[in-house]
């Protein structure tokens, strides 16, 4: 599955002051890390951010978002979020705040 381009774009200009993003193809789309740990990542028709368990009810409150069923179970503190959220920089904004505070919390791989 390829992804979106535009999308990884507007991933790409939000993170793009921040040390130690790097990027990798995984999950047939793209995913941006920090030191290591996934913050996020583009699909076709959408992305997705990993925000974590403690943050995960807040993340679902956004509009947009749902959780992640990616090989017919669902992932834990991964939040799947539609193509509309995606474009929007407020919501977006809000989803890569949690996801950036979850990567920020862990140890640097």
């Amino acid at each position: 599955m390829a992804y979106d381009e535009g999308l990884a774009h507007l991933m790409r200009d939000d993170l793009h002051e921040e040390p130690g993003i790097t990027e990798k193809k995984m999950f047939g789309g793209l995913c941006i890390l920090l030191n290591g740990n996934m913050v996020c990542g583009v699909q076709k028709d959408g992305g997705m951010f990993r925000v974590g368990k403690p943050r995960e009810a807040e993340a679902l409150a956004i509009e947009g978002a749902q959780e992640m069923d990616f090989t017919g179970r669902r992932m834990g503190g991964f939040i799947d979020v539609d193509s509309d959220l995606m474009g929007d920089d407020t919501r977006r904004g809000q989803m890569m705040a949690l996801a950036l505070a979850n990567a920020r919390a862990l140890p640097p791989k």
